[in-house]
């Protein structure tokens, strides 16, 4: 449904979020989303470049979220990476479909609709307090990032 990058960002930005403000370094995040370091390098940077994140070097430093994450959603964290794509013309090249979308590919395109609504309407701070067994990214009860 959604890339790999996509969900190493929600991972990353989950990560940063339960550290409730405090700085978190690429190594930390890394260990605690299960993420290839110098890919979440990559991902980190995306991130910062779409505002949803700061980094500060040195001492003290690491990530840290740009806005609350009430005001965050999953949808500005895929969009930030992988935007969810879309189908507006037929993706055959069909002359006779043009802008008209096939039975097939309107479902297809309703289906990501749907996603992209529903991840519009979920921000970071649902993921993280919706109830439930578990804590996003933690073994069991709340995380001590």
């Amino acid at each position: 449904m959604i890339s790999p990058t996509a969900e190493y960002a929600l991972r990353a930005i989950v990560a940063i979020a339960q550290a409730e403000g405090d700085a978190v370094v690429t190594s930390t995040i890394a260990e605690i989303t299960k993420v290839p370091p110098g890919y979440l390098s990559k991902v980190l940077q995306t991130l910062r470049r779409a505002g949803l994140v700061d980094s500060k070097r040195g001492l003290g430093g690491g990530f840290t979220l740009t806005r609350p994450t009430d005001q965050m959603t999953v949808l500005d964290v895929v969009g930030a990476v992988d935007p969810i794509k879309r189908i507006e013309t037929c993706p055959l090249r069909l002359d006779s479909h043009g802008r008209e979308l096939c039975p097939l590919h309107r479902r297809l395109d309703q289906a990501s609709e749907l996603v992209e609504q529903s991840f519009a309407a979920t921000t970071i701070a649902d993921l993280l307090t919706e109830p439930g067994p578990s804590t996003p990214l933690c073994k069991s009860g709340p995380c001590a990032h």
